[in-house]
């Protein structure tokens, strides 16, 4: 037991998170268009594969609700088959970041962008579920799901199975959100397993006619890339796809080990070793054909607080995953899809930062405005191009405030006219400049007093070159600039010799 000192609390909390994990595994497949058992594989190699590689010691990585709306895209786009490749393709890229050191920059990316991100999930994944719950099909863009759901309820008014449908979907999410409410003896079962396995009792006690999972077999559903799904790399369309994998897969685990960093007082995240970890985990998923996988914060938040000590937690969840799938898959064929879908519905309302929004709108508007922009453009457009679109809004919200430069004119009545400019010059800001400084009177000289400013572009030197050029072909004297000063060059190191 020396070898192993927390091999219980390691023990119990692997089988916590095993529970947690297996509705979502197989949720989460089936919202993204596979089979419910990529779902499990991927929960599998989170387990065995990721799990055991340095990174983050508690988090656990799997199947995500984050990916759902990019995997469903990609699997109407390019195929199931092509599934393979396009997370093959991601896992190596990671593995590239995470080699390079680029792990750590992703802690540089605005938490609005981020929380917008998920709020647009979220929300399409609640529109789309809401069809699955009710038995019918989606429409494929975010927009239509949304524009759609009226007519949607419309026509599940008018059928018995579809209201039937509704209602498992909807008692599932009152078991969720009811469940912690009970005891906490109780508790120790997880909400969403309990509530799938009470919906699959419904559904066989009263022979309800709902749709339930289709399953083909553990080994019937792995699909390694094949030539026709390799020859899809020479177009540039899959790259895209690729490239929003590996970006939205890493971003997402990265913020979730730095979430889980604060719920214990272990080992710190390593973050380009996790970013190795994932990759890892994502070339073998890709190799498996199976979904891709990102670190997950319900599964990471179930492990820390059930107890686990270390990476053997979240190893042995991984076999847990690999037993029940190989021992149980006549299981799988038993459970409602609204239920999943109800899962799923929870899932996606928790992943929309509704206390975020209020207290950035209060104390950075701005951030409160990205954030907002990012959801409604993944929901309008698409998941990869949202974020672009967050991304691109956040760097020129930070050029912008970083653009400060401060312009103060002081006039004696008689001899020149003194400005002073301070701060940062950019482009960003020279309209501003320059309508001050043309207003100031044509016949009187100038002295322009730079040394103030930290920083001063090409556009703006350019143009206030111009300006004092016009200013002084009126007839009056030049204007005299003073140059801000050079920065300090860095000081040579010394080399001693050995």
């Amino acid at each position: 037991m020396t070898k192993f000192p927390y091999l219980r609390q390691d023990f119990l909390a692997s089988i916590v998170v095993f529970l947690v994990a297996v509705p979502l595994c197989i949720g989460v497949a089936v919202a993204s268009g596979v089979p419910a058992e990529l779902g499990l594989i991927t929960g599998i190699v989170g387990g065995l594969v990721t799990g055991l590689l340095p990174g983050s010691s508690l988090q656990v990585s799997g199947p995500a609700a984050g990916m759902t709306v990019l995997v469903f895209e990609a699997v109407s786009e390019f195929g199931v088959a092509a599934l393979g490749v396009i997370v093959l393709m991601a896992g190596l890229l990671q593995l590239a970041m995470g080699f390079f050191g680029i792990g750590r920059w992703f802690r540089a990316i605005s938490v609005s962008v981020v929380e917008g991100m998920l709020c647009g999930i979220g929300l399409v994944i609640i529109a789309g579920q809401i069809y699955a719950a009710a038995g019918l099909k989606a429409p494929e863009s975010g927009i239509g799901k949304i524009a759609g759901l009226p007519g949607a309820f419309t026509d599940a008014l008018g059928s018995t199975e579809a209201l039937i449908s509704l209602a498992i979907g909807a008692g599932t999410i009152a078991v969720i959100v009811l469940w912690k409410k009970l005891p906490k003896a109780v508790q120790s079962v997880p909400g969403a397993l309990a509530a799938v396995v009470l919906a699959t009792l419904a559904t066989l006690a009263f022979s309800l006619p709902v749709a339930t999972v289709e399953v083909e077999g553990l080994l019937g559903v792995i699909q390694p890339p094949g030539t026709d799904a390799l020859g899809e790399l020479a177009g540039p369309a899959i790259w895209g796809t690729i490239i929003a994998f590996a970006l939205i897969a890493s971003a997402e685990s990265l913020f979730s080990a730095a979430a889980v960093d604060r719920l214990h007082d272990g080992p710190r995240t390593q973050y380009n070793k996790e970013m190795i970890a994932q990759g890892a985990g994502n070339t073998v998923c890709g190799l498996l054909g199976a979904l891709p996988m990102t670190a997950v914060i319900v599964r990471s938040s179930a492990n820390v607080n059930a107890g686990a000590k270390t990476k053997a937690s979240r190893v042995l969840h991984g076999v847990w995953l690999l037993l029940f799938a190989a021992a149980m898959p006549w299981a799988l064929a038993l459970i409602p899809l609204p239920a999943l879908a109800g899962i799923l519905v929870h899932a996606g309302w928790k992943l929309i930062p509704f206390r975020q929004v209020v207290a950035l709108w209060r104390a950075h508007k701005g951030e409160a405005l990205i954030l907002v922009v990012t959801a409604v453009s993944i929901v309008a457009v698409n998941m990869f191009e949202g974020v672009l679109i967050g991304l691109a809004l956040s760097v020129v919200k930070t050029a912008w405030e970083a653009s400060h430069v401060k312009l103060e004119v002081i006039d004696k009545g008689a001899g020149p006219i003194q400005a002073y400019l301070s701060g940062n010059a950019t482009f960003l800001r020279l309209p501003k400049i320059l309508d001050s400084l043309e207003s100031l009177p044509q016949d009187r000289p100038v002295e322009l007093d730079l040394s103030g400013l930290h920083h001063l572009d090409h556009a703006c030197r350019t143009a206030l070159e111009s300006w004092a050029e016009r200013h002084s072909a009126t007839g009056t004297e030049p204007v005299k600039v003073t140059e801000p000063e050079p920065e300090p060059a860095p000081e040579a190191e010394k080399v001693t010799a050995a």
